[in-house]
């Protein structure tokens, strides 16, 4: 739906510096269009790589106005609240955009059509992007997957929202610089956003969640690399996204994804993170059940350091490598060549 020569403004209101914000957070690192601004009432004056690491410079927006003077013809909702729902505040921001021609892109599991699509002024030109609709109906999965000769690398988390889609991007970037044979399975909404297409695994029945997988992986087949764009934990008590990535994609390798700072869960905080050794073998033997599926292993660990300074980062990495025994990195302050590297030589 959306035209690489597009220019986007991102709607992020009281949300550029907070967890809730990583739609646009993902879009201002990873969409290759023009992105004329974000939108934050409060931080507006400001430039974007104030409040994130990111080498593009945008510029921070009072509101879709501005943001309209500038050439924008796409809006990205670039926020999800708890629970995916849309906020009845934003409906003058979906009106005033439908109203002034713009297009919208949404990832949240409240839609927009049908009941926005009467506000639409221009068919021919303008659209509204559910990002979280399924295009398809999936066979159920056969583990035709396990049978594939390439490199599979799945991402998984100790919690939702560590890092799994930025630090799968950040390698699928990595790659593409070397001119890699790679592919990515987008899973989520930042990663059908960014890269036209994918699976939204929390809108399928639970039935039909490893086929969607497995269907997005074999039409890949002949990428020598392709990365499974990770979501939710094992350990987590509302996720169930862990396995149907497993048994659709039946990984080759794994890449631990967690944040620096957490001893606990985000939510529920008395769920404590547990020891990472015995956390990654239970990540282990789930994918290869006892060796009925491939022996895929956890090469390398993406910590989140991003509340930390980059002296306290890299002391962190320093003793997790030591503690583990693996390559460890911060995805977007120190790069993922390493992680690669133990991909390559394995």
């Amino acid at each position: 739906m959306l035209n690489l020569s597009q220019k986007v403004a991102v709607y992020m209101d009281g949300h550029v510096d907070s967890d809730y914000g990583k739609m646009g957070t993902g879009v201002v690192r990873y969409l290759q269009n023009p992105i004329v601004g974000i939108i934050d009432k409060k931080l507006a004056g400001n430039r974007i790589q104030d409040f994130m690491f990111t080498d593009r410079d945008i510029p921070i927006l009072a509101n879709l106005d501005e943001a309209i003077k500038k050439g924008a013809e796409v809006l990205i909702l670039g926020i999800a609240p708890s629970g995916g729902r849309i906020p009845e505040s934003w409906n003058p921001v979906i009106e005033q955009a439908l109203s002034a021609g713009l297009s919208i892109v949404n990832g949240l599991h409240d839609l927009l059509n049908p009941l926005w699509s009467n506000r639409i002024k221009n068919p021919n030109k303008q659209w509204i992007w559910d990002v979280r609709v399924p295009q398809f109906t999936p066979d159920i999965a056969t583990a035709k997957a396990a049978s594939l000769t390439n490199k599979r690398i799945l991402f998984i988390g100790t919690d939702m929202a560590v890092g799994k889609m930025t630090a799968g991007l950040e390698l699928y970037s990595y790659y593409l610089s070397k001119g890699a044979n790679i592919g990515f399975v987008a899973t989520g909404q930042i990663g059908i956003t960014v890269t036209g297409k994918g699976i939204p695994l929390d809108a399928f029945k639970v039935d039909h969640a490893c086929g969607a997988v497995e269907q997005m992986v074999l039409d890949q087949q002949e990428k020598e690399l392709l990365i499974i764009e990770g979501q939710g934990s094992l350990l987590h008590p509302g996720s169930t996204a862990t396995l149907p990535l497993m048994r659709g994609s039946s990984p080759t390798h794994l890449i631990l994804c967690l944040r620096a700072d957490k001893k606990t869960l985000r939510s529920p905080e008395e769920i404590k993170i547990p020891d990472l050794k015995s956390f990654i073998e239970l990540n282990e033997k789930l994918c290869s059940v006892v060796g009925t599926y491939p022996q895929a292993q956890v090469i390398g660990i993406a910590a989140n350091t991003s509340t930390f300074s980059k002296e306290e980062a890299q002391i962190f990495i320093d003793d997790l490598e030591e503690k583990l025994g693996l390559p460890v990195t911060d995805p977007i302050r120190f790069g993922m060549e390493r992680l690669a590297n133990k991909i390559n030589a394995s």
